[in-house]
């Protein structure tokens, strides 16, 4: 008798759009079931904030790094392979790349191809971003990013069999009901889910639609790999990692919050848009995490450690629409006032800044 079928679940949307904790409350449903879990998490460069949090919450997660999970299929197989060793997982949740689209075609067509004896595909949903996907569904000019970024964001929605609505505990009810208004003008048909990933709100339903039994992952994109590799490209990347001293002890979560605030009024002023900026502080079994998902959005602590330190871990994780350098520089500047004030010093920072290149995606099977 051949091995159960692991459950493929893949969930995108652009950056910022609440994919992780979206990612790790699933985690703890499917957890809660019984089932065995496993996350993979993906991104251009090594040092994910994503992945850190992740397993700090005691999930078992293996990291596609490099490339997005398209064009590096075979290490995304590899890692989910890597991830049944000790137990043969019955969920797989994966968390693509926030720039990334057409994963139709280049990640559940090769899965349903290459791997149908192990796989069964669930519903591919795309998480709507609000700050971002509401002035991108307007066509308002001043969407904080070029048409050929927003071009990717409207691309990933297309191409899924639901689009959540994220973040509804942070908005009026007329603004939920607008923005999926907005979905279905732009993408009829496809179903809308109003979910929040940090109340959970909503989830109980999600979870249901997840569970679906059907052919899912269809929607083939007819999509222009020029604008969408030039969309990409418009994004600065920097991961930075380091450690962190201090002769006195300070609040790690104020900390965390003084970085994200400094460094959105820097971008500000820079007129930087940024898509995300994450960062997390661990050391010895806690940690905290804060970030920000747009200019005109306010940076908040995710997830609050409660302590004070002397000694920490620091990962930072940038996403914006500038030149890679000004960021790295804006960042190191930021990270040198922060800790200055407070007479704390970094040591063995590794910090890798870059523009995404073209995707070039190991398979692509544009036909049903």
């Amino acid at each position: 008798m051949s091995a159960h079928r692991i459950r493929f679940v893949m969930v995108g949307g652009f950056l910022g759009a609440g994919k992780t904790t979206t990612l790790g409350r699933l985690a703890s449903m499917y957890m809660d079931q019984g089932l065995s879990v496993g996350i993979v998490t993906n991104d251009q460069a090594e040092d994910l904030v994503d992945t850190n949090t992740l397993r700090s919450q005691g999930f078992d997660v293996g990291e596609v790094a490099g490339a997005c999970f398209c064009c590096n299929f075979n290490e995304l197989m590899g890692t989910i392979e890597t991830l049944g060793t000790a137990q043969r997982p019955d969920v797989i949740l994966a968390e693509p790349v926030g720039s990334c689209t057409d994963l139709v075609a280049t990640v559940i067509q090769p899965i349903k191809r290459l791997f149908d004896a192990e796989f069964e595909i669930a519903p591919y949903c795309v998480i709507l971003k609000p700050s971002h996907g509401k002035r991108v569904l307007r066509n308002e000019s001043g969407a904080g990013f070029s048409p050929k970024a927003a071009y990717i964001l409207k691309k990933q929605m297309e191409e899924a069999d639901a689009i959540l609505v994220n973040r509804i505990d942070e908005l009026d009810p007329a603004e939920v009901d607008e923005l999926a208004d907005l979905v279905q003008q732009s993408f009829p048909g496809t179903p809308t889910l109003r979910v929040s990933a940090k109340s959970g709100e909503g989830f109980d339903g999600l979870f249901e639609f997840l569970g679906q039994q059907g052919d899912f992952g269809r929607r083939v994109l007819d999509i222009d790999y020029d604008i969408y590799a030039e969309g990409e490209a418009e994004l600065g990347w920097l991961n930075s990692s380091m450690h962190i001293d201090a002769e006195e002890p300070f609040s790690l979560d104020e900390l965390l919050l003084e970085i994200v605030n400094k460094l959105r009024d820097a971008l500000i002023e820079q007129d930087a848009e940024p898509a995300h900026l994450k960062t997390i502080g661990l050391w010895e079994g806690f940690f905290g995490v804060a970030n920000l998902i747009s200019s005109d959005t306010t940076p908040e602590l995710s997830l609050a450690s409660g302590y004070d330190v002397k000694s920490i871990e620091l990962i930072v994780n940038a996403r914006v629409a500038c030149d890679p350098a000004i960021l790295e520089q804006t960042v190191s500047a930021v990270l040198d006032d922060v800790l200055e004030s407070r007479g704390a010093s970094k040591r063995d920072q590794q910090t890798r800044s870059f523009r995404p290149g073209r995707p070039v995606p190991t398979h692509r099977f544009a036909d049903e």
